[in-house]
């Protein structure tokens, strides 16, 4: 029929070829507007929203929550014709429902959420229990996962071992795909210095409430390190680059992967142009695009075209990391945690300094140790020395 739109999976970004579907925002039968939200699906990159095309009946639903699909591919059909109803449905068996307390009829659950409930063991007895979060109040594959129900009094037999199986997300599973490419095509090297970051620290005490109050972000040592990194790149610009076939593309531009903990993982959205802003405008940068992290309102422009990748493990308390490269990059940073120790000084006096292990982990087909050895060195130099904002 000539009135039947059907609904594809969009191209999200240039890199991304498929998507999970998370969940669905309306029903078969369901009127929708232009523009007005679907559903939601996840890539290795974001979760995104998919508006409707046109207005009209949502008609057929062709791809269920956890189903992967390829740009391209077909996820629904609209229908724009006035008064249009979805089909009825064959009867068939009916799908389990769940039941309130009071015995009121709750929404239908999912095939993969009821295989989810028998894998965990969960009888239906106890999705009362179980907190929904589901657009209209419905159980999600997420709220089974989250839920852990009261461990019995009653002691188990000695014959049953305590086994967990958590499926990866998405986002988890796509992390790993990134992690396992980058780390079998790029032969990893890693190169370690210990940054004196005593000053950094004093002028960030003296200006942290004056900085907050002009211009609206908290004032800590990553801005600082994001600035030394776009400097000490402008000496050795082959750790800004990317390796296609035997050419290596080095960038004029510093566009700086800032890595976010999440609930799900990591997210690494990226500083655009970071070589030209100041200490200011890197700090709302890094405050804005990790509130959009956490939040998950990241636009897949957010995270993509990235150069080089900062993360700071050192947040955890952990001293030294050696992280995977983000593919195509060659090179990532690691911050570790800020220590006090002891220092002789080159006056030969004895002083307590604040020092923090930095990383570098790059990619040994584009560059050398020695030039690695160079950059780490710039980069302290610039930490140490650039102590203005």
């Amino acid at each position: 029929m000539n009135d039947e739109i059907k609904i594809s999976l969009p191209k999200l970004g240039e890199s991304i070829v498929s998507a999970t579907i998370v969940q669905w925002f309306k029903k078969e039968g369901d009127r929708v507007e232009l523009d007005e939200p679907l559903l939601e699906v996840s890539t290795d990159k974001v979760n995104s929203e998919i508006p409707s095309p046109a207005a009209g009946v949502l008609v057929k639903i062709l791809a269920q929550p956890d189903q992967e699909l390829q740009v391209g591919e077909t996820l629904a059909i609209l229908s724009s014709k006035a008064g249009a109803t979805a089909p009825a449905p064959v009867q068939a068996a009916p799908a389990p429902v769940a039941t309130t307390s009071g015995g009121e009829m709750e929404d239908f659950l999912s095939p993969s959420v009821m295989r989810l409930l028998k894998e965990k063991g969960i009888p239906l007895t106890d999705l009362d229990k179980i907190p929904r979060t589901g657009q209209g109040g419905r159980l999600t594959k997420q709220d089974v996962e989250n839920y852990r129900a009261p461990c019995p009094l009653a002691k188990k037999p000695a014959q049953v071992v305590d086994i967990e199986r958590v499926k990866m997300s998405a986002l988890r599973k796509a992390i790993a795909d990134n992690m396992v490419k980058s780390f079998y095509e790029a032969p990893h090297a890693s190169l370690v210095t210990e940054v004196d970051v005593t000053r950094v620290l004093q002028l960030i005490q003296e200006q942290k409430q004056s900085f907050l109050q002009q211009h609206g972000a908290k004032l800590t040592i990553t801005p600082f390190v994001a600035r030394a990194i776009t400097r000490a790149l402008q000496a050795f610009p082959l750790l800004n680059s990317s390796l296609e076939g035997d050419t290596i593309v080095m960038k004029k531009f510093v566009n700086l992967g800032v890595a976010v903990s999440v609930d799900q993982g990591v997210m690494v959205p990226v500083i655009r142009g970071c070589q030209g802003l100041s200490i200011a405008e890197i700090s709302r940068n890094i405050a804005d695009l990790a509130l959009k992290s956490r939040e998950h309102r990241l636009n897949p422009s957010e995270v993509q075209e990235g150069t080089i990748t900062m993360t700071n493990f050192g947040m955890t308390g952990t001293l030294i990391g050696i992280p995977i490269i983000r593919y195509p990059e060659v090179a990532i940073v690691g911050l570790g945690a800020i220590v006090k120790k002891v220092a002789a000084m080159p006056d030969n006096s004895i002083s307590i300094r604040s020092v923090m292990m930095v990383s570098l982990t790059f990619d040994h087909r584009v560059l050398d140790g020695l030039y690695g050895c160079g950059f780490l060195n710039e980069l302290k130099r610039h930490i140490e020395e650039d102590i203005s904002i």
